[in-house]
């Protein structure tokens, strides 16, 4: 699948709320892809909807000038995202037992993925983890990490927004570490373009692999 490939800025953040809205995506527009941001137990201020503060705090480092995803559309249309940036954004993987770090390797994660309910089954994720891969390279990221679920065809999975294990073969990610049956860590060398920035976080050009 061909997709158009573009990092989250202000200018698309409500194309992201939009996604969120629709069917399906009840439990990416309660998380907003928060979790994952935050170490340890976090309460949403008095009278707001966790979903609501997890929004909120999104928008807030969208605001401010991080890209903490690209969204992916099909004739304008979003209808995928991928959260992805330097392992150190997301606090919770220092405590994870299953996704703790392997070293002390300076590296991007990628964390989950949401495809449109109407486009499932015809390869958004895939497209969508290629763009992030030319994503961290242009940004300067020289090695890249993901915790795919390894599930039996047809299996269902909750940690299935990390992504299927297959598809990351296909792109080139190799196993480094399993610390649980069914989730491998898996890394991706990367060699950085010429445009690389090291860390990243402000916008840049889409990416359409």
């Amino acid at each position: 699948m061909k997709l158009r490939i573009e990092p989250l800025t202000p200018e698309r953040w409500d194309d992201l709320v939009a996604l969120f809205a629709r069917p399906g995506a009840s439990i990416a527009r309660g998380c907003y892809c928060m979790c994952y941001r935050r170490s340890g137990r976090h309460e949403a201020p008095a009278g707001l909807a966790p979903s609501e503060d997890n929004r909120r705090a999104l928008k807030a480092l969208v605001d401010r000038g991080v890209v903490p995803g690209l969204i992916g559309y099909e004739s304008d249309r979003p209808i995928g995202w991928v959260s992805l940036g330097p392992r150190e954004d997301y606090a919770k993987l220092a405590r994870s037992p299953v996704m703790k770090p392997v070293d002390a390797k300076p590296v991007w994660s990628i964390i989950c993925f949401f495809v449109d309910a109407k486009a499932r089954h015809r390869g958004v994720a895939e497209s969508l983890l290629k763009g992030a891969v030319a994503w961290a390279r242009e940004r300067g990221a020289t090695l890249l990490e993901a915790y795919p679920c390894d599930k039996p065809a047809g299996g269902v999975d909750a940690f299935m927004w990390f992504g299927a294990k297959p598809m990351f073969d296909r792109a080139g990610f190799v196993e480094v570490a399993r610390r649980k049956p069914t989730r491998p860590l898996m890394r991706k060398p990367l060699r950085p373009s010429r445009r690389g920035s090291g860390r990243g976080g402000e916008g840049g050009d889409g990416a359409t692999p």
